[in-house]
């Protein structure tokens, strides 16, 4: 096993649009020694969005119930099928009789869109209604219009479950009014948050809209922290019900830098605010998010026995980012391990042969595949000769 030191890691501010870094692995998960605030509710989590690591926690895998929260999800379905191209933001809906609140005890005192049967309302603006008036009634026309039937739609939304990782999060409904069986966790919507912020930008500009006017009715959007000037706060979601409390989901842009504050159980809209506030600015205050190493630049090369080329460029196959203190970012060091010590051709682009390890004097922190950034194919019967040879004295 051969070890090189790389020196004190290159840091980079990386653009907070980039989405697609390499996730820092569960089993690596840093921890620094930095006093989170005292959060008041249930269960919260602040996850930096690029990197998608969990600054503080508490609680995050405490099943709840998602109330208006489980609206993201249906979100994210929605925009999968734009996506995919099943559907088109200005596809015109026809409204059912089932997404018609009058009459319907399970929509009575609930957020609506106030959708009438027949209207047409374009995919877009049923998808502002979910996502700014919170409509139950908007809901259930895009699970009509994407699946069918609610029913379908909702097996569509534990699909993306499974495809996201949301390993403790199984829904019930399209609209989150409580339900037998339904509950998720503080960790699992910040994934899906992370993913609804790195999918369509456009589709994720509705979540920073302050209000919605349709049929005459204007509503302003729940979540009060869009108005918070020093935050730069543009999305995500609040719900309410009396089982879950009052839950909030803020993402906040600080410069180059993304945050995600997930908050469960809160005490009332205000105190939710208060706490996702408290936590994002801990965040902001305490830690800055890098570029650790650029995908396919060459961070060191090793010789290679019996190969042509007889060296090969080893570096990361991906951007690689990490979240770190401030106060720990010019401590951090970086170094390359090569399992091998004799790489032998034949070796393939992007072959792992070893790990980029981030140290911190003696202490390793997480590490991350090494690559050959380049193939190696094997050298003529001659070259093979002379290296059989050299390796042999």
């Amino acid at each position: 096993m051969k070890k090189r030191q790389l020196g004190s890691v290159c840091l980079v501010l990386l653009l907070s649009t980039v989405a697609r870094a390499e996730d820092l692995p569960a089993e690596n998960a840093l921890t620094f020694p930095l006093t989170p605030p005292a959060i008041d509710a249930a269960s919260w989590v602040l996850m930096d969005a690029t990197t998608g690591q969990i600054l503080t926690a508490g609680n995050p895998d405490e099943r709840r119930n998602p109330a208006s929260l489980t609206k993201l999800m249906t979100g994210y379905v929605v925009d999968r099928a734009i996506d995919k191209k099943r559907i088109s933001r200005d596809d015109i809906v026809t409204v059912g009789k089932d997404a018609w609140a009058a009459g319907n005890p399970v929509f009575k005192g609930s957020s609506l869109m106030f959708i009438k049967p027949g209207d047409k309302v374009t995919v877009r603006d049923l998808s502002r209604g979910v996502i700014i008036d919170s409509g139950n009634d908007a809901c259930v026309a895009l699970a009509d219009y994407v699946a069918g039937s609610q029913s379908s739609f909702v097996d569509m939304m534990n699909q993306y479950v499974s495809k996201l990782g949301m390993t403790n999060s199984h829904f019930e409904t399209v609209h989150g009014l409580d339900a037998p069986g339904q509950y998720t966790t503080a960790r699992d919507l910040a994934i899906l948050s992370r993913a609804i912020i790195s999918g369509e930008p456009d589709f994720y500009q509705m979540y920073s809209e302050k209000s919605l006017t349709w049929n005459g009715i204007t509503q302003q959007n729940r979540n009060g922290l869009l108005w918070d000037k020093t935050l730069h706060v543009d999305g995500l979601k609040t719900g309410h019900t009396d089982s879950a409390g009052f839950n909030l989901i803020a993402s906040s842009v600080d410069g180059q830098r993304r945050l995600i504050a997930v908050v469960m159980g809160g005490k009332s809209p205000k105190g939710r605010e208060e706490q996702a506030r408290k936590l994002l600015t801990w965040g902001q205050s305490n830690f800055d998010t890098v570029q650790l190493f650029h995908a396919g630049k060459e961070i060191g090369h090793e010789k290679v026995w019996y190969g042509n080329p007889h060296s090969v460029p080893l570096g990361s196959e991906k951007d690689i980012y990490l979240s770190l203190p401030r106060d720990e970012v010019q401590k951090i060091k970086a170094r390359y391990v090569v399992e091998n010590k004799n790489l032998e051709a034949p070796l393939k682009l992007h072959e792992q042969v070893g790990t980029i390890q981030l140290v911190e004097g003696d202490k390793l922190l997480t590490s991350y595949p090494l690559v050959t950034l380049q193939p190696v194919e094997q050298a003529g019967i001659f070259t093979r000769i002379e290296d059989y040879i050299q390796r042999k004295l």
